[in-house]
């Protein structure tokens, strides 16, 4: 079987972090996620999908994360229901399981986690610029 998805959105929200009795922590925010087609007016929808993380996850996502910044979630989708009210409900949510933050919060000095790289553009002083030079020689010679 397999479950994974992988969505590119901006969050709607502030993320909300809380810890579960055994002590590890939780963190939901919803993603809005363009559809990549427009409705008969011509406008973008977006769908709101609300995303879960856990332990190490959640504490960094709750710390760097906030309203407006957009972020790659991979993840699976999990469904579960409760009753309230005498009522069945049900909740279908993604289980992340690794985030890519994709811009910069400017709100607290473009502070990222350490495991966000720095990369030159391409064009200024990058290992891209390195010239083409063709192989010379029979195929059969190349070592891959």
């Amino acid at each position: 079987m397999l479950n994974k998805v992988v969505l590119i959105g901006r969050l709607t929200r502030d993320p909300e972090i809380r810890h579960i009795p055994s002590g590890a922590a939780v963190t939901t925010f919803t993603l809005a996620v363009n559809r990549n087609f427009t409705n008969q007016q011509g406008e973008r929808e977006a769908d709101f999908i609300p995303i879960v993380v856990w332990r190490g996850l959640a504490e960094t996502c709750a710390r760097y994360l906030s309203k407006g910044r957009l972020v790659a979630v991979s993840g699976r989708i999990q469904t579960r229901s409760y009753e309230r009210d005498g009522q069945r409900r049900y909740i279908t949510e993604i289980v992340g399981d690794e985030v890519v933050f994709l811009d910069r919060d400017s709100s607290r000095g473009n502070a990222a986690p350490a495991a966000m790289p720095e990369y030159p553009p391409i064009g200024q002083d990058s290992d891209f610029n390195v010239p083409f030079e063709p192989i010379e020689g029979e195929d059969d010679a190349l070592p891959f």
